[in-house]
This record gives structure tokens, C-alpha cells and sequence, in this order.
């Protein structure tokens, strides 16, 4: 069962919408299941062109191209953000927060509703 294979917390941030300004926005943070490898690999993206992935992470639920993903719990960032009502509504302000380049999903060997998630990140430039 995959869910013993992914003991670490990281946290989500989905739902990536253009803002208008050249940045996004995001659904509010929430914290998955997942097991983070950091691993600096070439990946070769849907559209052909080559990057480098700095981690690759397992999940237990989908996750939405472009979104963020850090490391951590919540109460992680809410130590590390200003006191500000809506701090961690911007990924942005957190080193250590990387934007999710690649998603792949297949089903476990001899199940139909059981599924291997992986995701390829890159570090989130300011």
C-alpha cells in the first residue's frame, strides 16, 4: 500500500490561476502525504524540451501542473512568515517552495483504483 511509502508532510499549494501580472495564484495550502527525494535529474517535459528537476516526490492524491510544493507542515511556514493575515497565500515568500514541472500517474500492478503518483520539481524563482 502506497501510503506507508510516503511518511513525510509537505505542503500543496493547487489550483495555479494567471493573475494578469505575470504571477499566480493559488488555492489556500494544504498539507499531503508524500516521500520528497531531493534529486537533481534531467527530465524531458510533455511539450519535448529539457530541464533539471531539483526533487522528485511521491503522492498520495493528484496534483496540478504548476503548482507548489514545500517541504514541511503549515505550522513550519506560519513560524517563518510575517504576522500578516494571508502570509501563506504566496508560495513565493518561502525558500524552499518548488513548482511542480511534471505529473505522472499509473495504476499499481493488479489494482484498478490504487495509484502511483509522481512529481518532478524545480526550485520557484522569484
Amino acid at each position: 500500500m502506497m501510503i506507508r511509502n510516503c511518511p513525510q508532510t509537505c505542503v500543496y499549494w493547487g489550483t495555479p490561476v494567471e493573475d494578469g501580472y505575470g504571477g499566480k495564484t493559488f488555492a489556500d495550502p494544504v498539507e499531503i502525504m508524500c516521500r520528497w527525494e531531493d534529486k537533481a535529474q534531467l527530465i524531458r517535459l510533455d511539450d519535448g524540451n529539457e530541464i533539471s528537476s531539483r526533487a522528485v516526490v511521491y503522492v498520495l492524491q493528484d496534483v496540478d501542473m504548476e503548482g507548489v510544493m514545500y517541504l514541511g507542515t503549515l505550522d513550519d511556514l506560519y513560524d517563518l512568515a510575517e504576522s500578516s493575515a494571508g502570509a501563506l497565500d504566496n508560495p513565493k515568500e518561502f525558500d524552499g517552495a518548488y513548482v511542480i514541472k511534471k505529473f505522472e500517474k499509473s495504476p499499481l500492478l493488479g489494482s484498478t483504483t490504487d495509484f502511483y503518483r509522481k512529481v518532478w520539481l524545480t526550485p520557484l524563482l522569484t
